[in-house]
């Protein structure tokens, strides 16, 4: 009880911390109601609103979802569960929604702060308080939830027992609701993250093709509807996608490891029993204090002018205490207590692999920043192949993420390796809750990407390309090319505590029907393993060809509407705003109408499968699927990364040709400086046609694809642990 309380008093400090944090956010102003700055309110407001307007439309899919599956888990899983699945769709939705919002205010005090103090460092420090009062509550909404379901129901027991209202499959409903819980975080982030990406994606697919391609306009001209619908997308997909994403892998993570906890329980050590469903809780806890602390630190100390840093100085912090607040966890709880035979290293045994999930996201971040930041080799090479055409500049952007895949998978799979020789699969739990122990910061530090992003295109949409106000532009630039960055790092996470999350809860399904749950074993060799294998890789590759198509067909539909509205008298001459709310309108309907096939198929698959083939076909589609997805996940996020900085890199003016360079690319020696300048300013117009290119093709694969089957594995694998009760007992061939 001390150690729940406890642990409820720092989720309640960091929902105090975020809401400081906003309200100091709101106090900040947006404008000085005059000539220059009174349109960004305005901007600002029409962002608002089409993000609401999207926002009530989807979870008006999500609440009938929601409550269809409630139903089924109450009758079929556990009584208690389908409330306990509510719970968890309520608190991703919370913290979404919140973010959202967040973001909306966020992004037009960004811009204003960039023109008021022509200050990088003060500029920093409003985003990354928009970008806090966003991350923090993900961590702490979805830890009080797996705080309050065991403290309002009498803790985990390994006694309990319970039914379905009209199920026979007998289940340990404490075990259940925590499941049930984390599966309905998971229902709420594939919806957001299918639909966000469709919707963000087509708008800035068929804005770049209209507006750049076609019309040789700046990026995020507001006389191109369609990126206001893009700005919008940044918030559904980039914060609010995200926030679920993470907020998921985290609650997946400790609910596998209580799971986990149970099923290894000797009934004859009630005090190790106790430690070992207690730390994940604790863990996760101090890891939430370390966020505040580290994130407190970088807001209030003198920012500098390089965004980067402040960003750096946040994760290593908060990376750095959570491995300080581990160690003295599982000194209290594991030391003095007989041990399970498990625990090779004594009362350090879960702490170790926890150091291995920090490191393993922090160095998956820095090899992800490595491929697609503008400062390192990768980027500023395949910016020179945008010289020789997009065939090459696409050919080598594909093989530059096919080799980024390597080192991260090899440090996933290291460290999974490790756990588990040092504390069984148990280890392997906690190393995963390691990785996201520090998650309010990762997410924090991502939403800064999006809230950059909007605000350079409201500084885009203010003052346009009036020289005088080209500081404005140039500072929220460089806030967005670093956010360009830490948002394919947040992929980087998403898709590394995928990796973790996924093995620990493949080891709890199995454990749930293997004879021995301290090594649980899949027989690879089986033919129902081998056939589930191939089943589960083609999945993802279905599901990944289904969400390309989609966003192409909705992104080809908004094009033409963003043609329409260019052709209305006055659009292009910037003397008549555009019907913005027609593409948002266009935009919105697409995305919720082909969001829920894709949505669903994560659920129903495990379900239909494992009643007709049993729980180790299942097995087999859970591992095939994991195997496949994240390195794909990787790829896409990598390819679309590197392309979209490249595209920045060339927008930027930091690509310098030489004489060289021209004679290349033209075949013609320039004569002399006159020359050299005309042939410049028409090369790097083809090169930034090309890059344009590049980026659109990444846009489908970070944004919708790579971002998605990190869910869509985790999805699966949390439904498998849930149902596996009845397709132990039920099954048809």
């Amino acid at each position: 009880m001390i150690y729940y309380l406890g642990s409820l008093g720092v989720v309640l400090l960091a929902l105090i911390f975020a809401l400081v944090c906003f309200l100091l956010l709101i106090k900040k102003k947006e404008s000085d109601d005059d000539e220059i700055t009174k349109e960004m309110p305005e901007i600002a407001k029409i962002i608002r609103e089409g993000a609401f307007t999207f926002m009530k439309k989807e979870y008006l899919a999500i609440i009938i979802t929601v409550l269809l599956f409630a139903v089924f888990a109450t009758l079929f899983i556990e009584k208690s569960s389908g409330l306990t699945f509510i719970a968890g769709a309520l608190a991703s939705s919370v913290v979404c929604v919140f973010g959202m919002v967040t973001g909306t205010y966020g992004n037009v005090r960004t811009t204003y702060a960039a023109y008021k103090t022509n200050n990088i460092g003060k500029t920093v420090q409003v985003a990354l308080l928009g970008g806090t009062a966003i991350g923090v509550p993900v961590q702490a909404v979805t830890l009080l939830g797996l705080i309050l379901i065991p403290l309002l129901t009498g803790g985990l027991r390994l006694d309990a027992v319970s039914t379905g209202l009209l199920s026979h499959s007998i289940v340990n409903p404490t075990i259940m609701r925590i499941s049930t819980y984390s599966l309905g975080c998971s229902l709420v982030a594939m919806f957001n993250r299918v639909a966000g990406g469709n919707f963000t994606k087509a708008a800035d697919i068929s804005a770049d093709l209209v507006g750049k391609v076609r019309f040789d306009m700046p990026e995020d001209d507001s006389r191109m509807p369609n990126t206001i619908a893009d700005f919008i997308g940044d918030l559904v997909n980039d914060i609010a996608g995200n926030c679920s994403d993470l907020g998921e892998s985290f609650t997946a993570t400790i609910a596998s490891s209580l799971m986990i906890a149970t099923l290894i329980a000797k009934g004859n050590n009630p005090a190790m029993f106790k430690a070992t469903i207690i730390y994940p809780i604790v863990f996760a806890a101090g890891g939430l204090l370390s966020c505040l602390l580290g994130l407190s630190f970088v807001l209030l100390h003198k920012a500098s002018k390089k965004p980067e840093r402040e960003l750096n100085i946040a994760t290593y912090v908060s990376a750095i205490l959570a491995v300080l607040i581990g160690g003295v966890c599982s000194w209290f709880m594991f030391r003095g207590v007989e041990l399970y035979d498990s625990f090779k290293l004594g009362w350090a045994s879960p702490w170790i692999p926890s150091i291995f999930g920090i490191i393993s996201g922090v160095a998956v971040g820095k090899i992800t920043e490595y491929y697609t930041s503008t400062e390192y080799k990768p980027v500023k090479g395949l910016v020179r192949s945008a010289l020789d055409g997009a065939p090459f500049l696409v050919t080598l952007g594909e093989s530059l993420a096919a080799r980024s895949a390597l080192a991260p998978v090899a440090i996933i799979g290291i460290s999974i390796y490790v756990s588990y020789e040092l504390c069984g699969v148990y280890g392997v739990a906690i190393a995963s809750i390691g990785m996201l122990s520090f998650v309010a910061t990762t997410v924090s530090i991502d939403a800064f990407g999006p809230i950059s992003d909007n605000a350079g295109g409201i500084a885009e949409s203010v003052f346009g390309e009036n020289p005088l106000y080209k500081f404005v532009r140039s500072i929220t630039d460089l806030l967005d090319a670093v956010g360009n960055t830490t948002a394919a790092m947040g992929k980087g996470a998403a898709i590394c505590s995928a990796a973790f999350a996924t093995s620990s809860l493949i080891q709890s399904y199995v454990s749930s029907y293997s004879d021995n749950p301290l090594n649980p074993l899949l027989n690879a060799a089986s033919i129902k393993v081998i056939f589930g294998l191939l089943v589960g890789a083609v999945l993802v590759q279905f599901f990944e060809g289904l969400l390309g198509r989609n966003t192409i067909i909705s992104a080809i539909a908004l094009a033409a509407e963003g043609l329409k509205q260019l052709a209305r008298p006055g659009v292009i001459e910037g003397d008549e705003r555009p019907d913005y709310e027609a593409v948002i309108s266009l935009a919105s309907k697409n995305a919720l109408r082909r969001m829920v096939i894709p949505s669903i198929i994560a659920i129903v698959v495990p379900i239909v499968t494992g009643l007709l083939f049993g729980v180790e076909f299942l097995g087999g589609i859970l591992l095939g699927a994991t195997v496949f997805a994240v390195p794909r996940a990787i790829f896409m996020g990598n390819s679309g990364g590197a392309w979209d900085n490249a595209k920045k890199f060339v927008e930027e003016g930091k690509l310098k040709l030489t004489i060289d360079d021209i004679e290349y690319a033209t075949g013609v020696k320039p004569k002399d400086k006159a020359e050299f300048d005309a042939s410049c300013k028409v090369l790097l117009e083809e090169v930034h046609k090309t890059t344009v290119i590049g980026d659109t093709i990444g846009d489908t694969n970070k944004d919708v694809i790579g971002v998605a089957l990190d869910i869509f594995i985790k999805t699966m694998s949390t439904v498998a642990n849930n149902i596996v009760p009845i397709i132990m007992q039920v099954h048809l061939l």
